[in-house]
């Protein structure tokens, strides 16, 4: 082939069987925002009848009564499937096509609550979560027709599971130090940090196990993968017992794609391609989706600050 020919068929965006990423991750999304609303209610339902864990982080007696309520396990099997779904996804499309779509369990799992718990969203809170939707799919739009999925080479992997153990730690020791005066912002935060780096390891193992490279290095990154998914897990959990289950959406949904959507830019190069305008896109957008978090946890009318 012509090299010029190459390197222009590089530069081209998503091609048609990459679209096909985009429904798959919009029936996650729908998963994702039941499997939030049915494990929230579990934990609700323990917490209840047991200690008040707020700001101390859920006890290993609380954990395992989550496993004897049936709405929680329901939720982690709607949970489960909704990872499946993004998984796919993740097969046909670049990172940062797919995974901000996650955005639209925010509107589904706000529409859930305010119904099942009988709370009317304020004004403040309606703006809150037409921003981070607002932004994220603004992002999305961008990002459709300007990224490009490259192969992940050994020196960005590494460089993807350093910048994870750091977070692991920064993360561990934050809680072990501070838990007693976290609230669920910080285990929003932190869960989303923590998935949005899951999302960019499992993108990583498909695609060397799609090209027969699973060796050490793609054995680490899976590793990485269940240590992050573990403690984010946790981190969930305990968002869930001091926050609505809009807010812990609102997070994992806005937090998690931008972490994925960074790393894709930053470490795998794949919006390489995307004129200046584009770049000055995504940082707005991101920047409106995020603030909207911050305004959602600040003036739902359950949270507990």
């Amino acid at each position: 082939m012509d090299p010029n020919l190459s390197d222009l068929t590089d530069q081209i965006a998503l091609d048609p069987k990459q679209f096909i990423g985009i429904p798959l991750a919009l029936v996650g999304a729908v998963f994702l925002s039941l499997g939030a609303q049915f494990q929230h209610r579990g934990v609700t339902k323990v917490e209840a009848h047991t200690a008040d864990a707020l700001g101390k982080g859920l006890n290993l007696g609380q954990l395992w009564l989550l496993l004897a309520r049936p709405s929680w396990v329901i939720g982690t099997v709607m949970l489960g499937l909704a990872i499946v779904f993004q998984l796919a996804s993740l097969t046909f499309a670049p990172i940062i096509v797919v995974q901000p779509l996650g955005a639209i369990a925010l509107v589904i799992t706000s529409i859930l609550n305010s119904r099942i718990n009988k709370v009317k969203l304020n004004s403040k809170s309606i703006t809150a979560i037409v921003m981070c939707v607002g932004g994220v799919f603004l992002f999305v739009g961008v990002a459709a027709f300007t990224a490009v999925d490259k192969p992940v080479t050994d020196r960005q992997l590494i460089t993807i599971l350093t910048l994870l153990a750091c977070v692991l730690v920064a993360a561990g020791l934050a809680f072990w130090f501070f838990r007693s005066r976290i609230r669920a912002t910080f285990y929003v935060l932190m869960a989303g940090v923590l998935y949005g780096f899951v999302a960019t390891l499992a993108k990583v193992v498909i695609g060397r196990v799609q090209q027969g490279e699973f060796e050490w290095l793609t054995l680490t990154c899976v590793i990485g993968l269940l240590a992050a998914t573990a403690l984010g897990a946790y981190f969930v959990q305990n968002a869930y017992a001091s926050g609505p289950p809009d807010l812990v959406i609102a997070g994992l949904t806005v937090v998690d794609p931008i972490v994925a959507v960074l790393i894709g830019i930053v470490v795998l190069g794949e919006a390489s391609q995307a004129a200046l305008w584009a770049n000055v896109t995504f940082a707005i957008a991101g920047a409106i989706a995020v603030w909207g978090v911050f305004l959602l946890a600040r003036n739902h009318p359950q949270t507990r600050l």
